[in-house]
């Protein structure tokens, strides 16, 4: 077993008290003040420690810290949670480098598999034939996907004078199949009798690149919708497009700019757009951290999972339980189950404890408008954190 870089306590901080749930729209600014200093110095790719001056964040009193660097790639939709993540620890470990490229799920797995990061952050958790690709970069052990991140998907639009839309499944996944193509087409507005609707093409803006937020809301349409959603739930966009965006900041982006438009997007990325309000049995839920977390809280394991330790979760996007919002995206940290290189075991051990940890989870959810993941579920990451290994 190769040597290793000492573990050690942080360097404490005044930790701040608990804020309150807060809107749409408010999250981003709930801990910005504290971040705004740190964030001058963080990118997608990594980042310098605090900037002098700064407001001290959050983190838990066992914090452990580590000297060197790690690094990450994958997920946009993690992109805003990762970069507050980043500055959370390195405001606390002196000496700490993460590094994160927001490239895309499917290119954080494939640059996890050829060994080129020490983790990915993927919205779709590793198929069984990934899995087998892993293991050899894994040293023969298996991939740990760790759902560390939860959040929903939002059904963002640019219609001029209406704030609001309640569409059911069926016409969500038309529209987006291109069937559904004017604003006032009936099916839109007899569930929106209050809606000035105009005669304007509608335009659906997808992801072009292989997007685990993609493979999300097309499961979602395929599970709610299976009558008008005709597809294989997939990352890659499965009809030709009208148009197309790289990562959810560009669709996001994209639909900003462009009356007419609509897409999907990872709720940090909605800002003050408008927000469809998704069918669920005979209502409309309105997209919420709390809605979210309905369908995730009693999610099975998926049955293919190759360990114990591998969390992947079976979420049933087509639940019609009031109250709860469907359209849910939980994305993970792909780990493995045993490094090669002691020190790399250590630091991804120590950097993920912060982020299962309430703090980590509490300062994201305040910056996104994530679901912090229950007690119960923080209990089964740390226990599969606690058990990665180096290779003797």
């Amino acid at each position: 077993m190769k040597g290793t870089d000492p573990v050690v306590p942080s360097k404490k901080r005044s930790r701040t008290q608990t804020r309150a749930q807060r809107p749409l729209g408010a999250y981003r600014g709930a801990a910005s003040a504290a971040l705004a200093g740190l964030l001058l110095a963080v990118t997608a790719c990594g980042s310098d420690n605090a900037v002098p001056g700064s407001e001290a964040l959050p983190v838990p009193d066992d914090l452990e810290c580590f000297s060197g660097s790690l690094s990450g790639a994958g997920s946009s939709a993690q992109e805003n949670a990762m970069t507050t993540w980043i500055a959370g620890y390195q405001s606390a470990c002196e000496g700490s480098r993460v590094y994160y490229d927001s490239i895309g799920s499917g290119g954080g797995r494939s640059q996890f598999i050829d060994g080129a990061v020490d983790f990915a952050g993927t919205d779709a958790a590793f198929t069984p034939e990934e899995n087998a690709d892993a293991m050899e970069r894994c040293n023969g052990s298996n991939t740990l996907n760790l759902p560390a991140y939860v959040v929903a998907i939002a059904v963002v639009f640019n219609l001029e004078g209406v704030d609001s839309l309640n569409l059911r499944p069926d016409t969500i996944a038309k529209i987006f199949n291109q069937e559904i193509t004017r604003w006032n087409d009936p099916e839109i507005a007899e569930s929106n009798p209050d809606a000035d609707l105009p005669d304007m093409p509608i335009t659906p803006v997808n992801r072009a690149d292989d997007s685990g937020t993609t493979e999300n809301f097309t499961r979602y349409l395929a599970e709610a919708a299976p009558d008008a959603w005709p597809h294989e739930p997939d990352g890659m966009w499965p009809i030709t497009p009208r148009e197309s965006a790289q990562g959810n900041s560009g669709i996001a982006d994209t639909v900003d700019r462009a009356e007419g438009a609509i897409g999907y997007v990872e709720m940090s990325h909605v800002h003050d757009m408008s927000t469809v309000a998704v069918g669920v049995g005979e209502e409309f839920v309105e997209i919420s951290p709390e809605a979210a977390a309905q369908v995730v809280a009693d999610s099975p394991r998926r049955e293919e999972n190759a360990s114990e330790y591998d969390l992947a979760l079976a979420l049933d996007y087509g639940t019609t339980e009031p109250g709860s919002y469907p359209l849910v995206l939980v994305s993970y940290e792909a780990v493995c189950a045993e490094y090669d290189d002691a020190r790399t075991t250590e630091r991804v051990k120590a950097f993920l404890r912060y982020v299962v940890s309430p703090e980590g989870q509490e300062l994201v959810s305040e910056e996104t408008g994530s679901t912090p993941v229950n007690e119960s579920l923080r209990e089964q990451l740390v226990e599969s954190i606690d058990a990665i290994g180096t290779t003797d």
